[in-house]
C-alpha cells in the first residue's frame, strides 16, 4: 500500500519554504496565501457630511495621532491634539548635536555631534512598498534620498569563524552561490533530477547556474575570471604597466557553510528591503515636522494624561504638565482618537469595556537598543570603500549601519554603531548606563574595522524601554493574542477609538501607523455621522 505523504498545515508549509529558500519566497508565499500583502493604502479617505461643530480630541503627537488630526480637521471637525513631549513625532526622532535627553532612571545624554550629523533612534528606513508614508511625503514636500540596504562591500562577522575575521559581504554571497551551483550542477549530471526534467530544460538549468553561480566552462567554481567578476580580483585590473589582473580564491566550501555567515546575506532579499528603500534628507524627523507643520496649531505640547472618562454623549481627558507642574486640567470633546502606546496607556485609568481593556493589557512592548557613534573621519569609505549599507555581526550589537549621505564630505562622520533588536542582548544593554552601551557598542565595533577604538570621537545610545513616552519599542503580539484581542482593540468603544502601529499588522514601521489611524478615522467618522442622524 502506498504511504501517503503527510499533511501540512499552512503555517508548516510557509516555515518549511522560510528554511529552504528564504524569507522573500515565504513572503511571496504568505501573500499567496492571504496572509500578508503590500500596504493597503488608496488615498486619503473622503470624509463628507461631519456634522457641523463636533469636536474630536487626539491623544498623542506622533504620526499616527498626526495623521489622525490632519483628516479628521480637512474633513471639518474641531481637533485638538495632546501631546507628552516638546516636540510632535513620538518615534519618529531625530537626535543631533545639542539635543538633550534624559530616559527612565534619570541618566542624561547630551549630544555633542558636530553640527549636520544625527542618529534616527527610530524608524530609520521607508520600504518602497509603504505607499501611504510615501504619499504623505510627496503632499507635504519631504525631500527622500536612498537608503542603502545591500552594499555588496560591507562586512560579514562571525566570532566562531574564519578565526573571527570579518568577511566582505559579496565574497560570502558569490561563494555560496557559486559553491552551491557547481554542487546543483554535479547532482543534475549524475542523473538525479532526471525525472523532474526532459534533457532540454535540464541544459537551460544548467547555464543557468553557470551564469547564477559565476562557474567556468566546465561549471566548477573556482579561482576565475568569472568567479573574480562576483567575488572582486586579489589583483584588480588596471593600466599601462600595472600588475596584472590576478583572480581571487573562493572560502572552502565546508567552512562557509559551518560559519552561517550566509543567513546574513539573505537580509536584502525580504520585500521590505528591495530597493528601491528611503529615508528623509537630513533626518527622519523631516517626515514629523512636516506632518507638524501642517496641525501645529492643534497642538498643546507637554501634557501628561492622568485620566481618560467617557459617557453617551461626552469624552472627558485629564491632564498636567509633563513636567509635573499646575494643575489637573481637563479638556472636553465629543469623540476621542487614542494613539497613547499601549505600554503607557495601560498605566492610565480609562472608562472602556472589558474587552479592549483585556487587549490593552495584553500587548507586551518589544526591546531594542540603538547607538550612534561619531568618528573623527570616515574610515569606513576612506579605508575600507563602505559607502552606505549594513555590516552584520554574533556580537551583541548585531549591526553596524553606515550614513547614506554626504559620501566623500571631509570631517567626522555618524554611523549606527549598534542595532539590537529582541533577545537577551538587548534586554543587557537596555538594563546598562548609556556610557557603558557606548564603550561596548565600540568595543565589538572594533572586531570589524580596527580603527573603531582609536577614531570614536563621541556618542548617544537609546534603549527604548527606558524611552519615558513609550516603555518600549514597538507593540509585540503573537498570533493567539491577536485573534484574542486584535479585533477587539481596534473597535469603537462608545466614543473612543485606538489607532498607532500596535493597532495595524505592520507593527513597528511608521507605515502601520498611518494605516491604522486612516482606517480608525474612517470608521470614527462614518459613526459620527450615523449617530447623527439617529440624534
Amino acid at each position: 500500500m502506498m504511504q501517503m505523504p503527510p499533511k501540512f498545515s499552512k503555517r508548516q508549509l510557509l516555515l518549511s519554504i522560510g528554511k529552504t529558500a528564504g524569507a522573500a519566497t515565504m513572503y511571496q508565499a504568505m501573500t499567496a496565501l492571504g496572509f500578508a500583502a503590500e500596504s493597503d493604502y488608496k488615498g486619503s479617505p473622503q470624509l463628507t457630511g461631519a456634522p457641523k461643530g463636533t469636536r474630536v480630541l487626539v491623544l498623542g503627537g506622533g504620526l499616527a495621532g498626526m495623521t489622525a488630526a490632519y483628516e479628521l480637521r480637512k474633513a471639518g471637525y474641531a481637533v485638538r491634539i495632546l501631546e507628552y513631549n516638546p516636540r510632535a513625532g513620538g518615534r519618529c526622532w531625530t537626535i543631533r548635536g545639542g539635543d538633550v535627553y534624559t530616559e527612565l532612571g534619570g541618566a542624561t545624554q547630551k549630544c555633542a555631534f558636530d553640527p549636520g550629523l544625527y542618529i534616527n533612534p527610530g524608524p530609520w528606513r521607508i520600504p518602497y512598498h509603504h505607499h501611504a508614508v510615501l504619499d504623505y511625503c510627496k503632499k507635504f514636500g519631504v525631500r527622500l534620498e536612498p537608503f542603502i540596504q545591500v552594499n555588496y562591500n560591507a562586512l560579514v562577522h562571525s566570532t566562531k569563524a574564519f578565526g573571527g575575521k570579518p568577511q566582505i559581504y559579496r565574497h560570502v554571497q558569490a561563494d555560496f552561490q557559486g559553491h552551491t551551483a557547481e554542487l546543483l550542477g554535479k547532482a543534475i549530471n549524475a542523473g538525479a533530477l532526471d525525472e523532474q526534467f526532459v534533457p532540454e530544460d535540464r541544459e537551460k538549468l544548467l547555464d543557468a547556474l553557470t551564469r547564477w553561480g559565476g562557474l567556468t566552462k566546465d561549471r566548477t567554481y573556482g579561482p576565475s575570471l568569472q568567479s573574480s567578476l562576483f567575488r572582486g580580483f586579489e589583483v584588480a585590473p588596471g593600466g599601462g604597466l600595472m600588475p596584472a589582473q590576478k583572480f581571487s580564491t573562493p572560502m572552502d566550501y565546508k567552512e562557509l557553510i559551518a560559519s552561517g555567515l550566509w543567513k546574513r546575506i539573505s537580509a536584502g532579499q525580504d520585500i521590505e528591503f528591495q530597493s528601491s528603500i528611503f529615508q528623509p534628507a537630513g533626518g527622519m524627523d523631516m517626515i514629523s515636522k512636516a506632518f507638524e507643520r501642517e496641525v501645529k496649531t492643534l497642538i498643546r505640547y507637554n501634557t501628561k494624561i492622568v485620566k481618560i472618562h467617557q459617557d453617551d454623549k461626552k469624552v472627558r481627558v485629564t491632564f498636567k504638565n509633563s513636567d509635573g507642574t499646575g494643575q489637573e486640567q481637563t479638556e472636553t470633546a465629543d469623540w476621542c482618537v487614542c494613539t497613547i502606546p499601549l505600554s503607557i496607556l495601560s498605566q492610565i485609568p480609562l472608562t472602556v469595556g472589558p474587552a479592549m481593556h483585556a487587549a490593552i493589557n495584553a500587548v507586551p512592548y518589544g526591546s531594542s537598543v540603538k547607538i550612534g557613534l561619531q568618528f573623527k573621519r570616515r574610515f569606513w569609505e576612506q579605508d575600507e570603500q563602505i559607502y552606505g549599507g549594513i555590516s552584520y555581526t554574533d556580537t551583541p550589537i548585531q549591526r553596524i549601519a553606515y550614513p547614506n549621505s554626504d559620501y566623500g564630505k571631509p570631517g567626522k562622520g555618524v554611523l549606527l554603531g549598534a542595532y539590537l533588536w529582541e533577545g537577551v542582548n538587548a534586554y543587557e544593554f537596555t538594563a546598562m548606563s548609556p556610557a557603558q552601551r557606548i564603550r561596548k557598542a565600540v568595543e565589538y565595533g572594533n572586531l570589524l574595522h580596527e580603527q573603531y577604538a582609536r577614531e570614536f570621537d563621541n556618542g548617544v545610545a537609546v534603549a527604548w524601554h527606558r524611552v519615558p513616552w513609550v516603555n518600549g519599542c514597538y507593540g509585540h503580539w503573537t498570533d493567539p493574542m491577536r485573534e484574542k484581542h486584535y479585533n477587539n482593540l481596534c473597535q469603537i468603544d462608545n466614543r473612543i477609538v485606538l489607532a498607532g502601529e500596535h493597532a495595524s499588522f505592520i507593527p513597528a514601521w511608521m507605515e502601520g501607523a498611518v494605516l491604522s489611524a486612516l482606517d480608525a478615522t474612517e470608521r470614527l467618522h462614518q459613526t459620527i455621522v450615523a449617530t447623527a442622524k439617529t440624534a
